[in-house]
């Protein structure tokens, strides 16, 4: 639990035109006594996002509560959120308050919002609609004054209509819904923030000297399109500036998982034996496209971990032409 009177100490770090777009509208948002989404990607900053909205709000001086819905067995959100009486089940021994509870007067941040099992959403509507819920094992109905602040990385209007979020609640949640721009969005914010993620990582290290990141370093950073968002390049700089022995940084890992001893690693290729069996046989152009596609798609959903939306921006592709690709190549997979 987070309380308003310990202050908002991380400030989001940005002067490109997208990032600060954002950053206006979440300032209106937060003046506003309603429910507000925060739609973004894994790593983008949903948490921080939530926080700035309550610190800007006027329930800045009450408790921000978050909880983390991926990191609760959906049996357990129920009780997590709107807490128990002694006697409600097996093991409780005892009343236990909910973080709606907890959060009386302030805000609730409920990350990963879009995994709540339906008949959690349906109390959490009633709180929305009238204020009012009980505690599991319990008939004595408690009021609320709590404004929820909601975080997904998926595709809630999606999940309606596989009739795994409710309608209702989504109508109700989505007074605003604020998209948080991935990294690839804000190129002008790479470098400032790998710059300051250096420094603080150099002080970190009880470094005197500020670090320096070469010019292909700068290169790479620029253009990768990185996936994991700011906590990817944080975790990027971190490691580059704890590795080397200077201040000068001449290169970065981007894949951790990059094993030196796999001697037989290749890149999203022809198959090597196919190439030596095929070199450019005119005939076979189609059927080498065909499997030039087939590894290049497999690599993508592998590297997003299926999220198909994701994998088409990793191939520059837009989400129909994936899904044209993957339908083609379906049975190849």
């Amino acid at each position: 639990m987070d309380s308003g009177q310990n202050g908002y100490n991380q400030q989001p770090l940005g002067e490109s035109e997208v990032f600060l777009d954002f950053q206006n509208q979440l300032s209106r948002a937060a003046t506003v006594n309603r429910s507000v989404l925060l739609v973004g990607e894994r790593g983008s900053g949903k948490e921080l996002a939530a926080r700035r909205l309550h610190f800007l709000s006027p329930r800045w001086q009450q408790n921000l509560v978050t909880v983390n819905c991926a990191a609760l067995p959906p049996s357990l959100i129920e009780t997590e959120l709107f807490g128990y009486e002694q006697g409600a089940f097996t093991g409780a021994q005892k009343t236990r308050k909910g973080r709606f509870e907890e959060a009386e007067g302030g805000t609730l941040f409920l990350d990963e919002i879009g995994i709540i099992p339906l008949e959690v959403q349906e109390k959490i509507l009633r709180v929305v609609e009238y204020g009012t819920y009980e505690r599991v094992g319990s008939s004595v109905t408690h009021e609320t004054n709590v404004r929820i602040i909601g975080a997904t990385n998926a595709d809630l209007p999606q999940l309606c209509r596989d009739g795994k979020f409710k309608e209702d609640l989504l109508d109700r949640l989505s007074f605003e819904v604020l998209f948080l721009p991935p990294l690839r969005k804000r190129n002008d914010d790479i470098l400032l923030l790998a710059n300051y993620f250096a420094a603080k990582m150099a002080l970190e290290c009880g470094r005197k000297e500020m670090p320096v990141l070469s010019d292909k370093v700068l290169h790479t950073l620029q253009t990768y399109s990185w996936p994991g968002n700011v906590r990817e390049l944080k975790n990027v700089i971190e490691r580059a500036v704890y590795r080397s022995d200077n201040a000068s940084i001449e290169q970065i890992t981007l894949d951790p998982f990059d094993n030196p001893y796999n001697d037989g690693k290749e890149e999203v290729s022809l198959p090597a034996q196919e190439a030596e069996k095929h070199p450019l046989e005119l005939s076979r152009y189609e059927q080498a496209r065909e499997e030039q596609d087939i590894a290049y798609l497999k690599k993508a959903l592998e590297t997003s971990g299926g999220n198909q939306k994701e994998a088409a921006k990793l191939l520059g592709l837009t989400y129909d032409q994936l899904r044209g690709l993957y339908r083609k190549y379906q049975e190849r997979l």
